[in-house]
């Protein structure tokens, strides 16, 4: 399945302002927030964090997946996908991102 269609399968996003990426010192190392050009990694790293309850490798590989032609495009044009970038990182190197929530609470 194509990236368009893999989304359409992943929980919704809305209530969510971003997320965030931590190291295992708990630093932050990205931000992927609820804007446009962000939304589906958002929808990917959130479905991602659900599932396997941190972004490992094992949740990297399945991200990678569910990016589909997006992935390949990442790996010809490194930089170009920073969160795809990130995935495929995990996947060669290994170690952990805990998933941190910023929920919208909807106070305009």
């Amino acid at each position: 399945m194509a990236f368009a269609e893999n989304l359409k399968t992943l929980p919704r996003i809305s209530h969510l302002q971003a997320i965030e990426l931590l190291d295992a010192s708990g630093s932050i190392v990205a931000t992927i927030e609820n804007k446009p050009g962000q939304t589906g990694s958002l929808s990917v790293y959130n479905h991602l964090g659900q599932i396997y309850g941190a972004i490992t490798a094992e949740a990297a590989k399945k991200g990678l997946e569910l990016y589909a032609e997006q992935t390949t495009d990442a790996e010809a044009h490194p930089g170009k996908h920073p969160n795809i970038d990130r995935l495929l990182e995990l996947v060669k190197n290994g170690g952990m991102l805990r998933v941190k929530h910023a929920f919208d609470i909807g106070m305009d």
